[in-house]
Parts: structure tokens; sequence; C-alpha cells
């Protein structure tokens, strides 16, 4: 990574921070609470346009609040379910998160992600929206996912990329990007930052020696 251009993830979710790394990035994770806002969707607010505002203002708001060095690059994203014209944000408690599975039992959905880049000068995003089919769900089985406590902090109630794995019929889109990170996406937003993937910098460094 180019040592004038340092990233900072703005995001405390794990996912996001182990397919960054995945894919040869250096950078560090900020505090939670420095990438913490209140996600709850405005009046007649449109799936894209909520998550593109989200992540917009998680990155903002970390380049505000921490004390990074100069030239720093933000990376912040949000995820969200829409189904029927619903969105399913993160459930509140074990009630919304059946009510959520119920919903998108045996049916396709939507996985809208946005990924927005900033350095204090600027802020780029990308939206990028995957189509889930999900098996049918009886209430045990659901029931018994729930037991997990895995749910709870996901978008729509469950984890792709956990034991939800096994209720997904068919992807089409980016893998990635129902985990939270798109990563050809995410890859492309942050060369247009000076940002390359270590491997990557690394064979660019010996071309011009």
């Amino acid at each position: 990574m180019n040592p004038s251009k340092p990233l900072f993830l703005a995001s405390s979710s794990p996912r996001r921070a182990q397919l960054l790394a995945d894919m040869g990035f250096e950078f560090q994770t900020l505090p939670a609470d420095v990438c913490s806002i209140d996600e709850t969707p405005q009046e007649n607010e449109s799936a894209w346009i909520l998550v593109e505002r989200l992540a917009h203002s998680k990155a903002a708001l970390a380049l505000s609040m921490a004390d990074l060095p100069d030239g720093s690059v933000v990376l912040a994203g949000d995820t969200v379910v829409i189904h029927q014209g619903r969105i399913f944000g993160k459930p509140v408690d074990e009630r919304e998160a059946a009510a959520m599975l119920s919903a998108l039992s045996g049916q396709t959905h939507a996985v809208v992600t946005a990924i927005a880049v900033a350095d204090g000068l600027r802020c780029e995003s990308v939206i990028v929206q995957t189509d889930v089919t999900m098996m049918s769900l009886g209430e045990a089985q659901i029931a018994a996912y729930l037991s997990t406590g895995e749910p709870l902090d996901k978008a729509g109630a469950y984890a792709l990329q956990g034991m939800a794995a096994r209720f997904v019929e068919r992807i089409c889109g980016s893998w990635g990007a129902v985990v939270g990170l798109p990563q050809c996406e995410t890859a492309q937003l942050l060369a247009e930052f000076g940002i390359h993937p270590v491997w990557l910098q690394t064979q660019r460094d010996l071309i011009h020696e």
C-alpha cells in the first residue's frame, strides 16, 4: 500500500474486514463508535438511496471524528435486504428476525450494498445489487437458526457466509456484496484513490525499479 495514503475501514463488520484483507489490502479498522450512525430509513427512501446515504455518512463521520494522518483514505459500507418493496435491515430482536426469515422463505429477494470511499476532498461510492433465492423454511428450522444467535446482527436476519448458507438455493450477482463487500467494485473504487493491494503494488514497484 502507498504509505502516503493509509487506508482505514470504518466498519465494525468482521466480514468486511476479512474480505478486504483477503483481497490483499493493508488497512486499519476504526473503533465502532467512530462509524456508528442512526440507520433508520427516511420517509419514502429507497433501498439504494438509503445504503448510499449511510455509507457516505459513515465515511464522513470517520473522517471528522478519528484523528487520522494526512492523506488518509476511509472505506465504509452498508447493506440492506429488500423484498416486495420492504427494506430489511438488522432485526431488533428474535421476533423481528423470525418475521424476516418467514417473509424471505421460498422467495427471491435483493441484497443491496453500497461502498463509499473518501479522503477528505471527495467521496465516491458504488452500489451493487445481488438477487438471492432462499429455500422454503419451516418454523422449526427458523427457530433452530435463531437459537444460534447468528441472525441478530445481519441485514435480513441471515448470514450467507455462516450457518444460513445451507438455506440459499441460488445467487445471481456478487457473493461478496451479500456478505457486505463487493470485491471487484471495491478494488476498482480504491484504485481511483491510489490504493492498491500489497501484491499488486509490490509488482508495480519491481517493474519501475
